[in-house]
């Protein structure tokens, strides 16, 4: 493991940019971004596209290791290059920046109020390739949409369990349960949540240290005992849906709690910017998340 990166993780002031979105999602970042679907003909190009930004984003001069500490990286991302150098390579190298890898394959159907991820048969292959890849940890999401202890204890479960085979090959997984912002249980889903990752962050090794990646909670400093957990090495947050103001307020008032936002982070960029106009929109968001960051 790179100790200089996970000093990095454990010490760094700023936040996570989550560069991750995946083929499902690409198309929408994509839209957002003012690329439309008739301007790519395949998912060859489609990736092209989204690849494209991605370099606009990290090569930009306001995206750097002193508000940022880590990014969170597409399979895809991570096989290519930035600037002919190997992209988490570049961005540990030249930026600064902590370099992760997502790692699941997507969400199973709804059961018990939760979706699973879909099976991982390569995964093994992946985490070999990750660590040549020079990255340091992977990120992969589950959903939770209701207070069902069952499928709350199948999501945690299913996340320790990969984790373990994560940490085993010398990689920091970052654990995401996510709870539906819109889930009409919320409150009582955190709570369910809470003690499920309690009781499984009392059983990792004393010599190693997971993260977890959670929505913001209804409750101003409700994962508290997580942040301060001797086996977490960080509790980030995802956006999950809310603008990137509304966001940033909620983050502010979770003392410890650090930004892995995707789309909050990307909004109001776009491809018809020029470089001076895009550099000075993702140069606003970036202080605007750092801010709630550090708090």
């Amino acid at each position: 493991m790179n100790q200089e990166a996970l000093a990095k993780m454990r010490e760094g002031r700023g936040f996570i940019a989550a560069l991750d979105q995946s083929g499902g999602s690409t198309p929408k970042a994509l839209r957002l971004y003012g690329v439309s679907e008739d301007e790519y003909g395949n998912n060859d190009e489609m990736f092209d596209a989204i690849h494209a930004m991605r370099s606009r984003i990290i090569t930009s001069p306001s995206f750097g290791g002193d508000r940022i500490v880590g990014a969170i990286l597409f399979e895809q991302t991570m096989d290519r290059q930035i600037d002919g150098t190997d992209t988490g390579e570049y961005l540990w190298s030249v930026k600064n920046v902590v370099p992760f890898l997502k790692v699941d394959k997507g969400l199973a159907d709804e059961v018990d109020g939760a979706q699973v991820m879909k099976p991982m048969p390569d995964l093994d292959d992946l985490l070999a390739r990750a660590n040549a890849k020079t990255m340091f940890g992977t990120k992969m999401r589950s959903v939770i949409k209701l207070a069902n202890r069952t499928g709350v204890d199948a999501v945690v479960d299913q996340q320790f369990e990969i984790g373990h085979q994560i940490l085993a090959a010398g990689l920091v997984p970052i654990i995401e349960p996510e709870i539906d912002i819109h889930s009409p249980e919320k409150a009582e889903a955190e709570a369910l949540l809470k003690a499920a990752l309690l009781r499984h962050a009392d059983q990792v090794a004393d010599d190693q240290q997971v993260m977890l990646k959670l929505t913001l909670p209804n409750e101003d400093n409700f994962y508290a005992d997580l942040v301060n957990h001797p086996k977490i090495l960080k509790v980030v947050a995802l956006s999950g849906g809310y603008s990137r103001d509304e966001a940033n307020a909620l983050l502010a008032r979770n003392n410890g709690v650090i930004a892995s936002f995707s789309r909050a982070l990307t909004e109001g960029l776009s491809a018809q910017q020029t470089d001076d106009e895009f550099d000075a929109m993702l140069n606003g968001s970036i202080q605007s998340i750092y801010d709630a960051s550090i708090t």
